[in-house]
């Protein structure tokens, strides 16, 4: 699939490196920065993420199905805030201002979870800490896209990822090795949280450069209009969809951390299931990026939607620790072969003046599909057990399966 420049955009093709290039020497540095940026973010918030199911159901005494609701509120919250920001990243011509906003929100809240002092105060906690995530979140995956060479976008996302996902495997390591210093004190790990999130609020405001607007790119007045969001196109709507159908396929990885517990990993261990998942994600999604760049990306969709079934139905019926440890590692490598190529679909399906909108749009309906499927995941697991959950996902995984075939060669 190529990227029709929009009326007046000025190709970026000078900036790509000779093709002998190793794939990283090919990408500028602000790509790298942003990168640097989710990752210490995501260490902050995976520190909490990782500790937060446990703490509410054995330290506050919430159910499987509160945890599920509260996390499903929490992405859709983040998702429909992601419409807005990107929708006004598109109308003002910038990125960095409202990404540096999102990232300071979800900064400045984070002292928040170790103060709170019932489940009321942690969902709010978490309900501001995602609203943060929205703001943030459109604006930067168009400033990736502006940023990315011509032909490196595949590259550019799945960097990105990885170091988001890096952070993501640090966050629950060091809750790990906190949990053992403070003895099981949630508080103290929640306080030490707060540091990266600082962190990198600072990098983004004095390392992250946005590149000039192009000359003659086509300004957007209104770009949730009815005729902004037809000029998205039918291959971006298709996009889309297969997101939504794949997104009620992978319920939050709380029910990942729940099942841990199931089966019975000691909590001061419970955090290595987002290790485990997030080093497999971190180390496949660059590799999968680059390889998206040469080859077809419906295929890769696929391999993706037949690994995340291998995970669910290894989740659901493999007994013990050792059946834990493959589904968690499967469903960390589903991951890699999706999430950044998806977003690397979307930047080259919509016109430059309207990637803001069109992340946000599928944002929001993949936000609403995760709190589908988190609510019906934590629903099944309160009735009929874990496995049925999984399983569930499993059927899910398949009918996206089934779906994307014929998109294929409109995607391709």
């Amino acid at each position: 699939m190529t990227d029709a420049p929009s009326q007046g955009e000025k190709p970026v093709a000078a900036d790509v490196t000779a093709p002998a290039a190793s794939a990283w020497r090919g990408l500028p540095a602000g790509i790298w920065a942003l990168g640097f940026v989710s990752m210490l973010m995501d260490v902050s918030s995976e520190m909490i993420h990782a500790l937060l199911p446990v703490y509410l159901t054995v330290g506050l005494g919430a159910s499987a199905l509160a945890v599920g609701v509260i996390e499903g509120i929490a992405e859709a919250t983040a998702a429909i805030t992601k419409v807005f920001s990107g929708a006004l990243s598109d109308r003002i011509g910038r990125r960095k201002e409202l990404a540096a906003i999102g990232y300071g929100l979800a900064a400045i809240t984070k002292p928040v979870f170790p103060l709170a002092p019932s489940i009321g105060w942690l969902v709010a906690a978490r309900f501001i800490d995602r609203v943060g995530k929205g703001i943030r979140g459109a604006p930067r995956d168009a400033l990736v896209a502006d940023l990315a060479p011509e032909g490196r976008r595949g590259a550019a996302f799945g960097l990105r990822q990885s170091l988001d996902t890096l952070g993501a495997f640090l966050g629950p390591l060091l809750a790990i090795v906190l949990m053992w210093v403070f003895a099981n004190d949630f508080q103290s790990v929640f306080w030490v949280a707060v540091i990266p999130a600082f962190l990198a609020l600072g990098l983004i405001l004095f390392a992250v450069r946005e590149p000039p607007r192009p000359a003659g790119l086509r300004r957007v007045r209104n770009p949730l209009s009815r005729a902004e969001l037809r000029l998205l196109g039918g291959t971006y709507w298709a996009v889309v969809a297969v997101a939504a159908v794949f997104t009620l396929a992978r319920f939050s990885e709380a029910f990942l951390i729940l099942r841990a517990g199931e089966l019975g990993l000691p909590l001061m261990l419970v955090p290595l299931v987002l290790v485990g998942m997030n080093a497999v994600y971190a180390l496949s999604a660059w590799p999968a990026g680059v390889l998206s760049d040469r080859m077809s990306r419906p295929a890769l969709l696929l391999a993706g939607l037949a690994v995340l079934i291998a995970a669910d139905l290894v989740l659901a019926l493999a007994p013990g620790l050792v059946g834990l440890g493959l589904g968690i590692a499967l469903w960390g490598l589903h991951m890699g072969l999706t999430q950044g190529l998806l977003a690397a679909l979307v930047a080259e399906a919509v016109p430059a003046e309207l990637r803001g909108t069109a992340y946000g749009m599928f944002n929001l309906v993949t936000g609403a599909a995760l709190l589908m499927a988190s609510v019906i995941a934590g629903g099944l697991w309160q009735v009929f057990g874990s496995g049925a959950t999984f399983l569930a996902g499993a059927g899910f995984a398949l009918v996206a399966a089934l779906g994307l075939i014929p998109l294929r060669k409109r995607l391709a």
